[in-house]
């Protein structure tokens, strides 16, 4: 007859070990994912596992392998799309590995070197393995390239800002134990320009995100690189926040300032994320202006719903998911458990995933406006 839980006993390493008919010390290092078993074993292991129910304690694996098999990610960017976003694909990856997540959130625009410090310093008593830094502003970004860790660190960043990010203060110091990932934006904004220019725009208004954000930073760099080089006429507003209030009220103030003085209105609104897409979508609906008929829009981040709109919103799609499992690649490969993710594009010292321009209706051929 089969061992089965006697009681609310928790079953023990050795219990399986009997089931499967194997020491302890290889049930172990199925537990720790060694190489150094055979299929069979481990799958008579867990398949003993399975049947007993059993659940190693973190505690004994780290006695077993040298490592708590924790992770510490310092996130900051949570009332976000794209933060959220990352740290649920980062999250997901990390469970597929075994590997446990210790998360604190932390407000970006308040954070300091020794706020930083001190939520390191709480990881450090955990026994982590390796640091995640999620650092959507330059305070972040640098703070987390500043920290004084021993520990592996993976920063999860933009490549622009109030420093590039190869540019970093302390970064060349620990250029082994650190590596940075993110989203190909700049990229993706130049493919933006690209389409526009395709479909005859050459007068754009870009409304640009909080100066303090890297992403924001990266994407109006990339815009003014483009339109440079392509010719757009573009006019740059700047906004305090990524709220659809405030790109609403710009949007209002710009269509009444140019209805009074008679200025022809741009053929196209790009926005640095969809939240504005969606405040500036409003103005321009409440203006009686028709979009793509009388104005195109585009927007970046293709959150939930856009593809819902009226008119479904043209935006760019970053692969949360591809950004989440490379992090994690990251993060195995300097604690010497795999090989390193490979990029399909690198700037400025940061291994890029690609995002994808998603062509929607909001976008139509250019509109001359007399």
């Amino acid at each position: 007859m089969a061992t089965t839980r006697k009681g609310s006993n928790r079953p023990s390493i050795f219990q399986v070990a009997q089931l499967a008919g194997v020491s302890h010390q290889t049930v172990s290092r199925v537990i720790n994912h060694s190489p150094d078993v055979s299929a069979r074993t481990r799958a008579k292991v867990q398949a003993a596992i399975g049947q007993l129910g059993y659940r190693p304690s973190n505690s004994a694996r780290a006695l077993a392998s040298a490592r708590s098999r924790t992770i510490g990610l310092i996130a900051g960017g949570v009332d976000h799309f794209g933060p959220v976003s990352s740290i649920t694909s980062i999250e997901s990856i990390a469970r597929e590995h075994g590997l446990f997540m210790s998360v604190m959130m932390v407000d970006e625009a308040h954070c300091t070197q020794t706020d930083f410090e001190a939520m390191c310093e709480g990881f450090l008593q955990q026994n982590v393995d390796a640091f995640i830094f999620l650092t959507p502003t330059d305070a972040m970004f640098e703070a987390a390239c500043r920290a004084q860790v021993s520990q592996p660190r993976v920063v999860v960043t933009s490549t622009h800002g109030a420093v590039r990010a190869d540019e970093a203060p302390g970064l060349s110091r620990r250029s082994s134990r650190i590596a940075l990932t993110g989203i190909d934006q700049w990229g993706a904004v130049q493919d933006v320009a690209r389409l526009l220019v395709s479909r005859g725009h050459r007068t754009a208004l870009y409304i640009a995100g909080p100066a303090e954000w890297r992403d924001a930073a990266t994407r109006l760099d990339s815009w003014r690189a483009a339109a440079l080089h392509h010719r757009i006429r573009t006019a740059v507003v700047h906004t305090r926040s990524w709220q659809a209030r405030e790109s609403y009220a710009l949007m209002n103030h710009l269509i009444d300032e140019r209805g009074m003085s008679g200025a022809a209105l741009p053929s196209v609104v790009v926005t640095a994320d969809d939240n504005q897409a969606v405040g500036a979508a409003r103005a321009l609906h409440e203006h009686g202006l028709r979009i793509p008929h009388d104005i195109s829009l585009v927007g970046f981040d293709d959150m939930p719903s856009v593809d819902n709109m009226l008119p479904p919103l043209t935006t760019v799609h970053p692969r949360f998911e591809d950004l989440g499992a490379a992090t994690m690649r990251q993060v195995l490969a300097l604690t010497d458990q795999g090989q390193p993710a490979e990029f399909p594009v690198n700037r400025h010292g940061v291994g890029l995933i690609k995002a994808d321009l998603v062509l929607r209706s909001s976008l139509g051929h250019a509109v001359r406006h007399l």
